[in-house]
């Protein structure tokens, strides 16, 4: 596949991402770090968590935390409808591999993106954290910003307690045993 506007690109310096909508943007990720898109389901909910972890879903026997990237962002709610998915993600956490869900508006499309097209992040005078923005790129016209997946998703950065997580590992537990008998 040729991008656009680029010839004679080698594989090696092309990678893929994923973009998807939220509100009026455009976000991308390393499709890589995709594991699967699903559609909106029912979930179970996990009392006082952070209100951006809205519940957790039984993927063939893992139990996935799934965040709402609208409310993660400060956007504004809206209700779940047909366009929903969440997009199953695998992410690196100091070596700890760990699945989660992101709940988005829309799924875009695959990109071919080169790290040339990829430009850094305006600095925004620290009012807003952007560590986790890998930078935006330009395709058709449009801006796509860029998100790097690990770091949006790090307890660190999701303001995760370990009580949080311990909550999620017990609710976790509750579920399996409940399916088993």
């Amino acid at each position: 596949m040729q991008i656009q506007g680029i010839s004679a690109i080698t594989d090696a310096e092309v990678s893929q991402y994923l973009t998807f909508k939220l509100a009026d943007e455009e976000y991308g990720v390393d499709i890589m770090k995709v594991q699967e898109i699903r559609s909106w389901e029912t979930l179970t909910s996990i009392p006082n968590t952070p209100d951006f972890i809205v519940g957790v879903t039984n993927l063939r026997g893992i139990v996935v935390p799934i965040i709402d990237l609208r409310i993660r962002f400060g956007l504004d709610k809206v209700e779940y409808g047909g366009s929903t998915v969440v997009v199953v993600v695998k992410v690196d956490h100091k070596g700890d591999e760990r699945i989660m869900g992101i709940v988005v508006d829309a799924v875009s499309e695959v990109y071919q993106i080169t790290e040339e097209m990829i430009r850094e992040t305006p600095e925004l005078g620290g009012a807003i954290s952007l560590e986790f923005i890998k930078g935006l790129a330009t395709i058709d016209d449009k801006m796509i910003i860029m998100l790097d997946i690990d770091l949006l998703v790090s307890p660190e950065h999701l303001k995760i307690q370990e009580a949080d997580i311990k909550k999620i590992n017990v609710k976790a537990k509750d579920i399996k045993e409940k399916e088993v008998h």
